[in-house]
This record gives structure tokens, C-alpha cells and sequence, in this order.
């Protein structure tokens, strides 16, 4: 499994998760919250968090706008990730519909990675020009 360890999650972790549903995997959620070691917050809890897990699906809606407005407060230094069923299932969202997004809402992607049915795309900051 070690899916936290393949998004570099560390013990002492906050995590926000949203888009939780029936169809998300719950191996994932559990190798989170046993690496971190503490319970997945949820999008009403406004406190800043070094990790958000987004489920997030085709169809959705405009993913811009919701890395924009609905991932609430982040730490400096934390990250997004953007979970998506993985290529050939229901949901599926590519990694240019995934980084235009993210360049849309003045954020980038750093990079994917595969987490058994699902795919974790890091979403992080733009770094101010200097």
C-alpha cells in the first residue's frame, strides 16, 4: 500500500479531505490517517492544514474555481492533491485538464502519482517572482 509515503505524508500531518464518497478507496484514507496519525478533517473545519485531499471526478464541476475557493486554508509549504480515478475509469481527468486547473486558480501541478484505482496529482503554490 504506502500511499502516503508516495505522496511524501509524514507523521504530524494535518489533512483537509474533500469530496468524499462512496467511491473513494478506503485503504488510501486509512494509510493516511495511520501516517499522519490523526483524522482527516473535513472542509467545514476552517483551520490551516499542510495537506488537502480532493477526490475529485469528471463532471465535478470547474475545477479552477474549486482549488481556488474550496480547499480552505493551507499551510505554507503544504500541498493539494487532487485524486482522480485512475485512466480508463469513470471520472478519469487528465494531467493537462488537472495542471490547467491548477494554473487557473494562480496554483501549478508538480507532479502524479499512481495510488491504486486512483492517481494523486500535487498541486503546490506558484513561487512569487522575485
Amino acid at each position: 500500500m504506502a500511499y502516503a509515503g508516495r505522496m511524501g505524508l509524514q507523521a504530524g500531518q494535518t489533512v483537509r479531505e474533500i469530496g468524499w464518497d462512496d467511491d473513494t478507496d478506503p485503504e488510501l484514507r486509512d494509510d493516511v490517517r495511520q501516517t499522519t496519525g490523526s483524522a482527516l478533517l473535513d472542509e467545514d473545519d476552517d483551520v490551516a492544514v499542510d495537506v488537502v485531499l480532493y477526490w475529485w471526478r469528471s463532471g465535478d464541476g470547474d475545477l479552477a474555481s474549486a482549488l481556488e475557493y474550496d480547499i480552505g486554508p493551507w499551510s505554507e509549504g503544504g500541498a493539494v492533491w487532487v485524486l482522480t480515478p485512475r485512466t480508463g475509469k469513470p471520472g478519469h481527468e487528465s494531467v493537462d485538464d488537472i495542471a490547467e486547473a491548477a494554473a487557473g486558480a494562480g496554483l501549478r501541478h508538480t507532479g502524479s502519482v499512481a495510488l491504486g484505482g486512483w492517481v494523486g496529482h500535487r498541486i503546490g503554490r506558484t513561487p512569487a517572482a522575485p
